[in-house]
């Protein structure tokens, strides 16, 4: 009987143990990771700058008053060259299209590198 009382408290140890997130973890994490947004955050770019990067293999966008790097996506694009008609320049009205899938909204965090200079 005591056996079985000392397995059933170590049990439920054990599970404790690994079930509840350790503090120190996940405070470092967070702060990681509320630094990287803070850092994403603080760059702004004038509409000239952006207006540079407007070709297919340096292609930068404006999207609500926020600047995406969408280079690396251009080719994947399934609009094909459609993603390089406001390229350097703001996409707003195309982006939110009836052609674009709820899923892009998510998709363009991606490419988020700062925000458009006022």
């Amino acid at each position: 009987m005591a056996i079985a009382v000392i397995a059933l408290i170590l049990g439920v140890l054990l599970g404790a143990f690994i079930l509840i997130p350790r503090r120190g973890k996940s405070a470092h994490t967070n702060k990681i990771q509320s630094n990287a947004n803070n850092s994403k955050a603080s760059k702004s770019y004038s509409k000239a700058e952006i207006a540079l990067h407007d070709k297919r293999t340096d292609c930068w966008i404006i999207i609500k008053d926020k600047v995406y790097d969408v280079s690396s996506y251009v080719e994947e694009h399934p609009g094909g060259d459609a993603i390089l008609a406001h390229a350097g320049d703001d996409s707003t009205e195309g982006f939110y299209g009836p052609q674009h899938a709820t899923r892009v909204f998510d998709m363009i965090d991606d490419f988020y590198i700062g925000v458009l200079q006022k």
